[in-house]
């Protein structure tokens, strides 16, 4: 058929059609939060995205991540404050990857959450290149807040800053972290600075077996929201180690997903367990993530691995 109608003129453009499926609406959990359009960010945020997401799979894992920005930073025109990154070392085939919720109080933690991100998949990749035992998290944390600290004296034209200053720059919290493949599923490695969480989860049962500390869990008596970020790295940096097996799925989240989350008991558990129990297009994770319900409106950020069922040794 022609493009060109009977005069020789270019035909009109087909009318787009109506028929096709609905637009995915906001997953309401219990009693949903206001609905309004998102408002955009200061001019100068435009590397930091609404919404990001990403999902692949080697041989023997496979990996998602999605990163929401919550409603009240879409209210108030400030820009989502989470990261997520993640890499594939080619060698092992072990999948090393960061989280980061940048603080509030910070000015640009946006950006610190981001440096943070990339200085730990940096220093993980050479680590993992150079040695096969564990991964030295103390190293890893000590580079990613040196970048921080470069990124401050660009940022104040030359000039030495005090610790202080970095914080009042790029504070963010930071999640680190390896799985290991191997026929039976993965060896996981793990170090936070700050208060994001990560989790085991089990599809089958809903359960949800926290890695670290939980700020919201039922033992928790008082529920505070002071973290020690980055650039401070502790003298004992907190570290787990945990086996994930087929039928689990590892998940590492900033307290946008953990506080609704709280033990995995409630609403929001049932929602993600649901979800995963498969890994879900990349698309589909970042849209449950970005689940409605009233008091929680946080940026979100969460990233699953899972080793692969089909999965053929090397």
């Amino acid at each position: 058929m022609s493009p060109h109608g009977g005069d020789g003129s270019a035909a009109p453009p087909l009318a787009p059609s109506l028929s096709g499926p609905e637009p995915w609406h906001p997953v309401t959990v219990g009693v949903p939060g206001p609905e309004f359009e998102a408002r955009p960010p200061g001019q100068y945020a435009f590397d930091f995205p609404d919404s990001v997401c990403d999902g692949w799979s080697t041989d023997l894992l496979t990996l998602r991540f999605a990163s929401v920005r919550g409603a009240k930073h879409r209210y108030y025109r400030q820009p989502r404050q989470d990261a997520a990154r993640a890499a594939v070392h080619e060698a092992t085939g072990s999948i090393v990857f960061a989280v980061a919720d940048g603080v509030s109080s910070a000015s640009s933690s946006e950006h610190g959450a981001v440096e943070s991100c990339r200085a730990a998949l940096e220093r993980m990749l050479h680590l993992l290149s150079g040695s096969q035992g564990p991964l030295d998290f103390q190293d890893v944390a000590h580079h990613a807040a040196e970048r921080l600290r470069q990124l401050a004296q660009w940022r104040l034209g030359g000039k030495a800053p005090e610790p202080a200053e970095v914080a009042r720059l790029y504070a963010t919290t930071l999640v680190a972290g390896v799985v290991r493949p191997d026929r039976t599923g993965g060896s996981v490695e793990l170090c936070r600075i700050g208060d994001s969480g990560a989790w085991m989860l089990e599809p089958s049962s809903g359960r949800y077996h926290p890695l670290f500390d939980s700020k919201t869990g039922s033992d928790t008596v008082l529920v505070s929201n002071e973290v020690a970020p980055l650039p401070q790295v502790p003298d004992r940096l907190e570290g787990t180690t945990a086996r994930l097996s087929p039928g689990q799925v590892l998940l590492v989240g900033t307290d946008g997903f953990g506080d609704p989350l709280g033990d995995g008991d409630g609403h929001v558990g049932s929602l993600f367990a649901r979800h995963l129990a498969v890994p879900p297009p990349p698309l589909w994770l970042a849209h449950v993530l970005d689940f409605s319900r009233e008091t929680f409106d946080d940026d979100r950020t969460l990233l699953a691995v899972w080793p692969r069922a089909t999965a053929e040794p090397r």
